[in-house]
C-alpha cells in the first residue's frame, strides 16, 4: 500500500471500499502468546492478533486521513457484517435491535501501549502509535459492558430468513 500511495493512487483496499466493492471490514480476533508469532518463519507462524480493542481506533484514524465519514465507517463495521452474518437484530442502533453501541470520542488521540491493553495476549502491531477514537464506554444488547467483570457475550446462530 505503501507504493500505492507514493505513486499517488489509493490503495486498493481503500478504493475497493469506497466503490462498494469491499464492503466489511471486520476482525477475526485471533489472539496468541507474542512467541506463537516469532517462530521466524512466516509460514508457521500465528496469524493474527488481538484487535477488539484497537480495531475501531486504527480504522476511524486511516478512515478520516481520506475523509470518509463516520456513517461509512458505521455501515462497514457494523451494518454490513451483521448482515453478511445473518444476525438481524444486530448492526444498527433502531426499535427492535439489540442496542450494541458505544460511546466514543472520534478527535480524542492516544498512543497504543500493549501492557493497557485488556486483551489476554497484549500483542499488537500498533504499539506506539497514535491513533483517533478513544471508546469511552460499550453497551451490548443495552446493558453496558464491564471491562472489569466476567464476559457478556454469548454464541450467536444465523437468524432463521436471513
Amino acid at each position: 500500500m505503501r507504493a500505492a500511495r507514493a505513486r499517488g493512487r489509493e490503495p486498493r483496499g481503500w478504493a475497493g471500499l469506497r466503490a462498494g466493492g469491499i464492503d466489511c471490514v471486520v476482525s477475526d480476533h485471533s489472539p496468541a502468546p507474542a512467541a506463537a508469532k516469532r517462530t521466524g518463519d512466516f509460514g508457521t507462524a500465528w496469524g493474527g492478533v488481538s484487535g477488539l480493542q484497537t480495531q475501531l481506533p486504527v480504522l476511524w484514524t486511516a478512515a478520516r486521513a481520506r475523509g470518509v465519514d463516520l456513517a461509512d465507517l458505521a455501515r462497514w463495521q457494523s451494518e454490513a457484517p451483521a448482515r453478511l452474518a445473518g444476525l438481524r437484530s444486530k448492526g444498527a442502533i433502531a426499535a427492535g435491535q439489540d442496542a450494541d453501541f458505544v460511546a466514543w470520542d472520534p478527535d480524542a488521540t492516544f498512543v497504543v501501549e500493549p501492557g493497557r491493553l485488556l486483551h489476554r495476549h497484549a500483542v499488537s502491531p500498533w504499539a506506539g502509535r497514535r491513533l483517533s477514537g478513544v471508546v469511552h464506554t460499550t453497551w451490548l444488547r443495552g446493558r453496558r459492558v464491564d471491562t472489569d467483570g466476567p464476559p457478556a457475550g454469548r454464541m450467536l446462530d444465523r437468524e432463521v430468513g436471513s
